[in-house]
């Protein structure tokens, strides 16, 4: 990735306050905070949000709810645009106290692009009303993504975060960080409560879930994550999330199409 830009400034104090960030692929503003609430949403692409010892992809019909205060870095995993939603949290009803990944549905995209226009006082108070009224929580599984804490897990991790399908071997990846197979194994379970094998195949369906959402075939989509057959793909899709990924997507756009 390039090197991390400069987080963007909080903006001015009104009730919701919307920015608008174009983002190459690779850029990151590093971890930072706001004492608002944000709800970090990729208008196109997909974002990744780091927070301390979880992150999260997020494809556009995913945003994630970060209470003011808490500290997280952004970046863009494609070229994306980023829509930062700033929330006064005296004045906001919605009160989740903890990371929490929200649904986009039409209705949420419509009445974040009325807002970012030139509004009248009632009208934009109107607008504010029925969009904290539709924001709800994803439905389903959300690939939310333990990071280890230790270095050498840690960068372990991150290579397997930026390339899913590499094909080294626990072994091998050791080497790489000057640990060995059986250090690893405990670290990731003890850090991540996962075996390694168990968050590799979750890094995986995580970077999954962005292509799909993007609209890539399946068979493309198996072969960028590291499964050598979609059959593989599909499998291991299914026993996370429990359907595939057709009927994953399918219900995701039918949960939005109900609210919005």
């Amino acid at each position: 990735m390039t090197p991390p830009d400069t987080p963007p400034d909080s903006p001015p104090d009104n009730s919701i306050d919307l920015e608008r960030f174009e983002m190459l692929r690779g850029q990151t503003f590093r971890h930072h905070t706001h004492p608002d609430h944000q709800l970090a949403w990729a208008r196109t692409g997909v974002l990744m949000v780091d927070i301390q010892d979880r992150c999260w992809v997020l494809p556009p019909h995913l945003a994630l709810w970060i209470p003011a205060g808490v500290g997280h870095a952004t970046a863009a995993l494609r070229e994306s645009v980023l829509q930062g939603i700033y929330l006064d949290p005296a004045l906001c009803p919605l009160a989740w106290s903890t990371p929490t990944v929200l649904a986009v549905p039409p209705l949420a995209r419509h009445l974040i692009d009325h807002l970012t226009g030139d509004l009248s006082p009632g009208a934009r108070a109107r607008a504010e009303i029925v969009l904290l009224d539709v924001l709800r929580p994803a439905a389903g599984a959300v690939f939310e993504l333990p990071l280890p804490a230790d270095p050498r897990a840690r960068e372990v991790a991150g290579l397997l975060l930026e390339d899913p399908a590499d094909p080294r071997g626990l072994g091998q990846l050791a080497h790489v960080v000057g640990s060995s197979a059986r250090t690893l194994l405990r670290l990731f379970l003890a850090e991540t409560g996962m075996t390694f094998n168990q968050w590799r195949v979750h890094a995986r369906l995580q970077a999954a879930l962005a292509h799909l959402a993007e609209g890539a075939p399946v068979a493309r989509v198996a072969e960028r994550v590291g499964y050598g057959t979609p059959s593989a793909f599909v499998a291991a899709f299914r026993r996370v999330t429990g359907e595939t990924p057709a009927a994953y997507f399918a219900r995701a756009r039918s949960g939005a199409d109900a609210v919005g």
